[in-house]
């Protein structure tokens, strides 16, 4: 397969994808560009919802599977943007353009490697591409509801902009609920369990507390409050003070062992987690992917910032072209060479690992 060829055609369907709208869960139109791709280079492909996936020609369920995925979908633009987010244009070298780098370079590129060994027989490992939806807002319908639909998955590479060094482990995140607790009363008595006041030993806890496993590769668990709300009018003390607690979880700890410590140790009168399902990832830094990564002169790093990744329970690494910094910020872009390396990485690769 020409290269040359699939990277210039990837760039034009990225073009594409920026002009399409396609925030969470309005993905239909950016999934029937996606469908394009795979019609145009003659390759079966399925959907579900607005996922769109694919397997190699010669998948051998005797062999290991590898998953390729990143997403389609979008985060709303942000106020300050000064360009027209819905439209393509090359600036300096710079393709900008609302998800642009966020993540459709990181999609785009794993189409092209897709394509390049769809057809080639032999190969160590299966390979099955998802296009997914949903990603930006953890929806019901996006990777995790493809995982009892495609092929069982042994190892995964996730598109997310990592400059293209290797993210060999990731932050989870669960979000808590807090109630601090006291007695309601008017403002006018004395009453010595104000609910307000009472969260002031709390948010000193929450600030001061540590959690005692540190990760290599992602550092210590990372809690923050982030939200607080109480009271209804000037004269009356409120029943409880509702909080917001923010956790990133590494990967020394799953979620539930989050949840369960909090619960026996935090002052609040009741901590409830929203969901456990976003946990942290990793990868082996034995695995064959990340040998033949650093062999490339890639670097590894833990990344904060989550992806896909935490809906999968196979080992995966996060890898992608552009610069998670530029994730959700106005005027986002790409480089154009970042696009053009992004692929010929991922073939290398996959060539050390798959051939």
């Amino acid at each position: 397969m020409n290269i040359e060829k699939l990277t210039a055609n990837a760039i034009s369907l990225l073009k594409s994808l920026i002009e399409t709208q396609s925030f969470s869960t309005e993905e239909e139109n950016t999934a029937k560009l996606i469908e394009g791709w795979f019609i145009e280079n003659e390759i079966p492909f399925k959907r579900t919802n607005n996922n769109i996936w694919a397997t190699n020609k010669y998948f051998d369920k005797s062999k290991p599977t590898m998953l390729l995925n990143s997403h389609h979908d979008t985060v709303y633009p942000n106020s300050a943007y000064t360009n027209n987010p819905l439209k393509a244009f090359v600036e300096d070298g710079k393709l900008f353009g609302l998800g642009s780098n966020d993540a459709g370079g990181c999609l785009v590129s794993l189409m092209a490697t897709f394509t390049n060994f769809y057809a080639q027989e032999g190969l160590t490992y299966n390979l099955v591409i998802v296009a997914s939806a949903e990603e930006e807002n953890s929806g019901p319908n996006g990777l995790n509801s493809m995982l009892s639909i495609i092929p069982h998955i042994d190892v995964a590479i996730v598109g997310e902009p990592t400059l293209m060094n290797l993210a060999v482990a990731e932050k989870g995140l669960i979000v808590f609920d807090a109630v601090v607790a006291g007695t309601p009363s008017h403002a006018a008595h004395p009453n010595n369990n104000n609910s307000i006041y009472n969260t002031i030993k709390v948010l000193q806890w929450f600030k001061d507390f540590k959690f005692e496993k540190c990760s290599d590769a992602l550092g210590d668990v990372k809690m923050t409050v982030t939200q607080i709300a109480a009271g209804s009018q000037h004269n009356v003390i409120p029943a409880h003070v509702d909080l917001v607690v923010d956790v990133r979880v590494n990967d020394a700890y799953s979620n539930q062992e989050i949840a369960d410590i909090l619960r026996k140790n935090s002052p609040c009168t009741k901590i409830t987690p929203r969901s456990l399902r976003l946990n942290s990832s990793a990868i082996s830094t034995n695995h064959d992917l990340v040998k033949a990564g650093i062999a490339m002169g890639r670097e590894t790093y833990g990344s904060p910032t989550l992806s896909d990744q935490s809906v999968l329970t196979c080992q995966s690494l996060k890898l992608g072209p552009g610069d998670s910094t530029r994730s959700h910020s106005a005027d986002e872009f790409i480089y154009i060479n970042e696009i053009e390396e992004g692929i010929k990485v991922y073939v290398e690769l996959l060539n050390r690992v798959i051939i």
